[in-house]
């Protein structure tokens, strides 16, 4: 890579499903964030390849109640950001409730609540559409079978242009079951170019899959297709789901996800044009030109030169957080609805986690109050310094790795007033964790913990209690696992088992991510 161009991916994390906005000379990115909170994730960018996380949409999920556990494969899924009347326009289905609206004057809001624009089980991937030509104003969903038993579809409704109500029942706007070799299509993105409604829209499944191209002269069809961007012969699996953006000097660039196992949906970004192109499985699809073209002819690149715009220096979303006055940084955010008094703010820096007593202490992965952030998706070492600050027996605070499965190092309280150094995991089907190591005192209460993570999300653990002997490795390696929709996630907790009063707390320092 020279100075000159860019590698894929340009996001190696879980931006999941990502859009894309250009206003002015700024772009801006959202994406998936499940049942986390904050959700709805904002990212900012000059040039495309360089991005930097600057806030969330979402301050928490509702209903409150619903959320208040975690629930990691529902809540926001596939959200779409748009810009028009001079606002900030977000749309997202929750596959259990319906599709949400959320608008802002600003990307750092302030963000309307959510208004619920079609209730219904099963309604996702929303994409607005307001037509500047004729005022009119479009939505276009898919569907999710675990729901409402259908999927392969794209239903579309004239939409009121305030963003409020639809103006019709919707009707079936494509139909994959009628395409030959086309399954699981979803994830539209509505556009209008040169006299034609465009939806970009995946389909084939997230691991397999293909981005197609679909126009019609009048939204409700009927719609040609084509593909335009699959694997062929690179390392890229299932190339697609994401948002076209023009720059302001008229560059065409799309960019979408690659799922990747544990690491989840990372987000690369392919050179677009408009010509011939694209694979045809229809006869319609041969009449007229100007399709999108993507990639290297279809195939998706791994290196190419940068957009056309101001260079910019180096960025990339943050992961290392000193926690300043006991706050953390943007990039955390928990597994549900967050409580209160869960982290404490003070004068000085370091994260101060509540020992919240919990019936479901002996599985993290049941846990609403775990700060979590994203898993790199290049090897790497995180590192946090811990000082366990409760006498209650039981508890106990550590350094994290969540999926399906789930391990985890920290430090522990003994019944007889001892401070160990625990390590602990548990496998996908497993209803309990247990040791991964021995128990071995920590005779300061406190240690440094950190997990290397090498190729293929092997996660290597040890620790440093001070005793004179620095890191010493403990347990087998760990291989992480993503959950149903998200890749795997870092993260901090501390906790104690159910009682009564204040259970203490747990302090933690310098979090760092390191590259190996």
């Amino acid at each position: 890579m020279t100075s000159e161009t860019y590698r894929n991916p340009i996001l190696d994390a879980d931006w999941s499903d990502p859009d894309v906005v250009c206003v002015g000379d700024d772009f801006y990115l959202t994406a998936s964030s499940f049942g986390r909170a904050p959700g709805l994730p904002l990212l900012h960018s000059r040039d495309l390849v360089n991005w930097t996380l600057v806030g969330h949409a979402l301050e928490r999920l509702e209903p409150a109640a619903e959320f208040g556990r975690p629930r990691h494969d529902c809540g926001v899924w596939a959200p779409s950001l748009r810009y028009h009347d001079e606002r900030f326009w977000i749309f997202w289905g929750d596959p259990d409730q319906g599709v949400f609206q959320i608008n802002a004057p600003q990307i750092r809001g302030p963000w309307t609540r959510p208004h619920l624009l079609k209730a219904g089980k099963g309604l996702i991937d929303p994409c607005p559409l307001w037509d500047e030509e004729t005022g009119e104003a479009y939505l276009v969903h898919a569907w999710a079978k675990s729901r409402s038993g259908v999927k392969n579809r794209l239903t579309g409704h004239r939409m009121r242009p305030d963003g409020t109500g639809l103006l019709d029942e919707g009707k079936v706007i494509v139909d994959g079951d009628r395409i030959p070799g086309w399954f699981t299509l979803e994830g539209p993105k509505l556009y209008r170019h040169d006299g034609w409604f465009w939806i970009l829209a995946p389909a084939g499944g997230v691991e397999t899959g293909w981005q197609g191209a679909f126009r019609s002269r009048g939204f409700f069809g009927p719609y040609e297709e084509r593909i335009v961007l699959e694997q062929k012969d690179t390392d890229v699996n299932g190339p697609h789901q994401g948002g076209w953006v023009r720059t302001p000097s008229g560059e065409d660039w799309f960019l979408h996800f690659q799922q990747r196992g544990a690491y989840g949906r990372v987000v690369h970004l392919q050179p677009m044009r408009w010509g011939p192109g694209g694979t045809s499985r229809s006869s319609e699809a041969e009449s007229g030109g100007g399709w999108p073209v993507l990639g290297d002819d279809g195939a998706p690149v791994a290196e190419h030169r940068r957009p056309a715009l101001p260079p910019q220096p180096p960025a990339a979303p943050a992961t290392d957080d000193d926690f300043p006055g006991g706050r953390y940084g943007r990039q955390w955010q928990w597994t549900a609805n967050p409580g209160d008094g869960w982290a404490t703010q003070h004068s000085g820096d370091g994260l101060r986690l509540t020992c919240v007593r919990s019936a479901d202490a002996h599985d993290l992965r049941k846990l609403p109050h775990v700060l979590t952030q994203r898993l790199p998706g290049t090897p790497c070492a995180a590192e946090v310094e811990l000082r366990l600050d409760s006498d209650e027996p039981g508890a106990r605070a550590g350094l994290a790795v969540l999926g399906d499965a789930f391990g985890w190092i920290g430090l522990q309280r003994g019944t007889d007033g001892t401070v160990h150094l625990v390590h602990r995991f548990a496998e996908g089907v497993a209803e309990r964790e247990r040791d991964a190591a021995h128990p071995r005192i920590a005779p300061e209460g406190r240690a440094r913990l950190r997990i290397e993570i090498g190729a293929g999300a092997r996660c290597r653990f040890s620790a440093d209690v001070g005793d004179g002997d620095g890191f010493r490795p403990s347990g087998p390696v760990f291989t992480a696992t993503p959950w149903r929709w998200v890749g795997a996630l870092l993260g901090l907790f501390a906790l104690a088992p159910t009682g009564q009063g204040h259970a203490g707390t747990a302090a933690f320092t310098r979090f760092r991510i390191n590259a190996s």
